[in-house]
C-alpha cells in the first residue's frame, strides 16, 4: 500500500510526495533526510493523505496533485472549510 501526502511547511508552502509509511516519512522530512525541498522549508504537519494500492497509482496521483495550483491544493486539503481530509482509495 502506498500513500500520497501533502505536507504543510512552516512558511505555508506545500510539499507533495509518496511513501509506504506516512509517519516515518514525515519524521524523515523533519530531520532533513531525503527531500531537498523540505530540508530548506521546515515541515509543520501532514495536511492530507490518500491511499493507493500500487506505487504506479501513487506516482500518477502525486503528479496530478503537483500540477494543481496552490488554491486547488488548499481546496483539496479542506483549508477553505477548516477541515483536513484523509482519503482512502
Amino acid at each position: 500500500m502506498y500513500f500520497v501526502y501533502i505536507i504543510e511547511c512552516e512558511d505555508g508552502s506545500l510539499y507533495t510526495g509518496i511513501t509506504t509509511d506516512v509517519e516515518r516519512r514525515f519524521l524523515e522530512h523533519r530531520k532533513g533526510i531525503g527531500g531537498g525541498y523540505t530540508a530548506a522549508h521546515k515541515p509543520k504537519k501532514i495536511a492530507y493523505t490518500e491511499k493507493r494500492k500500487t506505487r504506479s497509482a501513487a506516482l500518477k496521483r502525486e503528479a496530478e496533485i503537483k500540477k494543481l495550483k496552490r488554491e486547488e491544493k488548499l481546496k483539496l486539503i479542506g483549508k477553505r472549510s477548516g477541515k483536513e481530509y484523509h482519503i482512502m482509495l
